[in-house]
């Protein structure tokens, strides 16, 4: 289960990065969502991964899952849908202002500057 989580963690964080280099600014939400997923499942992961264990610390003591990641990533996931959306917003907002998709801010009808 641990080397599952692992290969998952890093795909994740490879794919994410990859996106986020990109030039537009699609790519780049979609890289930084992928990132803020593998975060979470490195948050998660570093909880100690429990199978069968109890919810609520109960009478008998023994095995229980930590609540304290799970409410970590809980989080993190509201937060990130947040930044997410307005992500999305900003970019269609400079799309529109712009003319142009690029996240370096170059309008369109803007001549390039020749390097010497």
């Amino acid at each position: 289960m641990e080397a599952l989580f692992s290969i998952t963690t890093g795909v994740l964080a490879a794919c994410g990065l990859f996106l986020a280099l990109r030039g537009r600014t699609f790519p780049v939400v979609v890289g930084l969502t992928l990132l803020s997923y593998a975060v979470n499942l490195f948050l998660f992961s570093m909880g100690g991964l429990t199978t069968g264990g109890a919810a609520v610390i109960g009478d008998k003591g023994g095995d229980y899952a930590d609540p304290l990641p799970q409410a970590l990533v809980l989080t993190a996931i509201v937060i990130g849908f947040a930044m997410t959306a307005f992500s999305v917003i900003l970019a269609m907002r400079a799309r529109g202002d712009l003319g142009s998709d690029h996240v370096n801010g170059n309008r369109l009808d803007e001549p390039r500057e020749e390097r010497t």
